[in-house]
């Protein structure tokens, strides 16, 4: 990054392609940037304020993926790629803690009314595994028993038949 935010870290981008489509350009500066081709992209919303960019106006068509944990294991490492817990960054070069506060607040609203946190993990899963990642995303704790009874009467889940192995209790289902 070049001054004046020189130092500080920004979201990856690039310029739109002329034989490129929106989502493959996201697809293609993420794969560059990062070595990751994520199974959930999504178009999260234009960012265009005049004062985005102190050399020129800039729009950004912005989009997210959900990375599991074994593609962040994958990624790039290089000096220009790294890690943050989304709610503990440090200061983004320009407009970008905005866009990550905006696309924070929408992952917590969509997680009350879409599945979208199956993209965060495996296959096969068990419901304390999916109550994790909604306590994670809601920055709260949930009521087992209340997550549960919730969980089990959307039409989104899927019982495999198959039992999380090697517990020294009763087996939890996968779904």
């Amino acid at each position: 990054i070049r001054e004046p935010y020189e130092g500080q870290w920004a979201l990856p981008g690039g310029p739109l392609e002329a034989d490129e489509d929106l989502a493959a350009s996201a697809r293609h500066t993420l794969e560059r940037t990062t070595g990751l081709t994520p199974n959930y992209l999504e178009q999260l919303y234009a960012f265009g304020s005049l004062d985005r960019s102190p050399d020129d106006r800039v729009v950004s068509i912005v989009y997210w993926a959900l990375v599991q944990p074994d593609e962040v294991a994958r990624a790039v490492d290089g000096e220009n790629v790294e890690w943050f817990v989304a709610d503990e960054l440090p200061l983004l070069a320009f407009d970008h803690s905005e866009i990550v506060a905006y696309a924070l607040a929408r992952l917590r609203a969509k997680i009350t009314y879409t599945p979208i946190a199956y993209g965060f993990l495996p296959q096969e899963f068990t419901l304390a595994e999916l109550r994790s990642v909604h306590e994670a995303v809601l920055r709260t704790s949930l009521d087992p028993a209340n997550f549960r009874r919730q969980a089990l009467a959307g039409d989104t889940l899927i019982p495999t038949g198959n039992y999380l192995q090697g517990t020294s209790h009763r087996p939890p289902a996968l779904f």
